[in-house]
C-alpha cells in the first residue's frame, strides 16, 4: 500500500529540524515531494548542547524543558510543510527525535522528543524510537539511512558510496552485487562546528573558508586517528561527543590551523575506513557537502569522483528526513530497518513505536 509519509530529522549538528514528504510502500519510493528546514533558535541550540553534555556525564534528561521546545519546533515543521501541500493527505509521521546519547556497547541509545505531544498537536500517527530494537539486539543502532539509500540507488551500478557529513560522518556502500554495508567513519561537522563556535562565535565554518586559510598539523591528525575506534572493523557507530577531546588536542593552534587540522581528521577518517569494496564514486549528503575544504580533501584522498547527492537528482537537505518517512512505513509493515551489514545486528531487525495520542489507529497499521 502506498502511503504519504512526513519524515523529521534533527541531527547531531544541532542546527534545526528537517522535514520532508514522500510517497512510498516502504520498498519503493514513488514520489519525493519536497522539504524544508526550520533552524533552531540560538537559545534552543545552546540548551540542547548543554543537555547533551549533561547526559554524557550521567545526568537526567526526561523533564528538561528544552525537550518540549524541541518537540514544538517539530510540530511547527510538520504544520508548515503540510501548509505547502494543502491537498496532500499525510498518513504517518516518522519522528527521529534528538539523539542525546548513543552508546551501543552499553545497549543504550536515547532519541528525545515527545511523540505523543507531536501526534496530539498534528492529529497524525507518529512512528518514533527507531534505533532501540536494533541496539537491544546487539546492533550498533546506526546508521539507519542505508536501506533508503539502497532503495534510491536501485538499478544504479555499484560499488558506490553515499557519505553523510552530518555531525557524525557515516557511509553506505552499495556493492557491485547489490549488498548493503554501512558504518560511521568518524567525526563529520561536529568538531569543526564546536571549534569555530569556540574560537569565532560563529556556528560553523562557512564554505570551509577558515579551514582553507589554515595549515594542517599532520602529527595531530595521526594522534587523533590512533583512537581505538579506528581499529574496529565495520559496522561501528559513534556518539556526537565521542571525539570531543579532539578540541583539546588542537587547543594551542590558531583558529585557522585548528579548523584545517580538524577538517583533515574528518577526511582522513573517511579515507581509511575499510569497506568490502572500493567505491568507484562517492555521493555526499549532509551539511558538509557545502564545505569546499572537506569536499576538496575527499576528492584528493579518495581518488575517484566525489559529488554532492544533487548530482543524482536528490535533495541533500531533505534526504535524512525522507529516510525517516520511509522507515516509518517500513516499521508499520514490519519490514527490517537494519541489516547485519549495516549495524552488525545478528539478523535483519525491524523497530519503531507507534504513537496515536488517542486517535483510532489507521486501518493500514499491522
Amino acid at each position: 500500500m502506498r502511503l504519504v509519509a512526513l519524515g523529521l530529522m534533527s541531527g547531531t549538528s544541532l542546527d534545526g529540524v528537517d522535514a520532508a514528504l514522500i510517497e512510498t510502500d516502504g520498498e519503493e519510493i514513488f514520489r519525493r515531494f519536497g522539504g524544508l528546514t526550520l533552524p533552531y533558535a540560538p537559545e534552543l541550540r545552546a540548551a540542547l548542547r548543554a543537555l547533551l553534555e549533561r547526559v554524557s556525564m550521567g545526568g537526567g534528561w526526561a523533564d528538561d524543558p528544552a525537550l518540549e521546545a524541541l518537540t514544538l519546533r517539530h510540530v511547527e515543521a510538520v504544520q508548515t510543510l503540510r501548509g505547502r501541500y494543502p491537498d496532500l493527505a499525510v498518513d504517518v509521521v516518522g519522528f527521529h527525535g534528538q539523539t542525546l546519547l548513543h552508546a551501543p556497547e552499553r545497549r543504550i541509545t536515547v532519541q528525545a522528543g515527545d511523540a505523543l505531544l507531536l501526534s496530539r498537536a498534528t492529529g497524525l500517527p507518529v512512528v518514533h524510537d527507531f534505533r532501540a530494537d536494533d541496539v537491544a539486539a546487539g546492533g550498533q543502532g546506526a546508521p539507519l539511512a542505508p536501506l533508503y539509500h539502497a532503495a534510491l540507488l536501485r538499478g544504479h551500478p555499484g560499488p558506490v558510496g553515499v557519505l553523510n557529513l552530518g555531525g557524525v560522518a557515516n557511509v553506505t556502500l552499495i556493492g557491485s552485487a547489490g549488498a548493503v554495508h554501512a558504518c560511521d567513519t568518524g567525526p563529520g561537522n561536529a568538531l569543526l562546528d564546536d571549534w569555530v563556535m569556540r574560537r569565532t562565535g560563529r556556528p560553523y565554518d562557512e564554505n570551509g573558508a577558515l579551514a582553507a586559510a589554515g595549515v594542517v598539523r599532520d602529527d595531530l591528525v595521526e594522534r587523533l586517528l590512533s583512537d581505538p575506534f579506528f581499529a574496529l572493523p565495520p559496522p561501528k557507530s559513534l556518539d556526537r561527543l565521542t571525539f570531543a577531546r579532539a578540541l583539546d588536542a588542537v587547543a594551542g593552534l590558531s583558529a585557522a590551523d585548528g579548523a584545517a587540522t580538524l577538517a583533515a581528521f574528518t577526511v582522513e577518517a573517511v579515507a581509511r575506513t575499510v569497506l568490502p569494496e572500493r567505491p568507484r564514486c562517492w555521493f555526499i549528503c549532509g551539511g558538509g557537502r557545502r564545505n569546499a575544504t572537506l569536499m576538496g580533501g575527499l576528492r584528493a584522498r579518495l581518488g575517484v569522483a566525489v559529488e554532492p547527492v544533487e548530482a543524482l537528482g536528490w535533495d541533500g537537505d531533505s534526504l535524512e528526513a525522507e529516510c525517516f518517512g520511509f522507515l516509518a512505513v517500513r516499521s508499520l509493515r514490519g519490514l527490517p530497518l537494519s541489516l547485519p551489514g549495516t549495524t552488525g545486528v545478528s539478523s535483519p531487525s525491524t523497530g519503531g513505536r507507534l504513537s496515536c495520542a488517542g486517535l483510532v489507529p489507521p486501518r493500514w497499521v499491522r
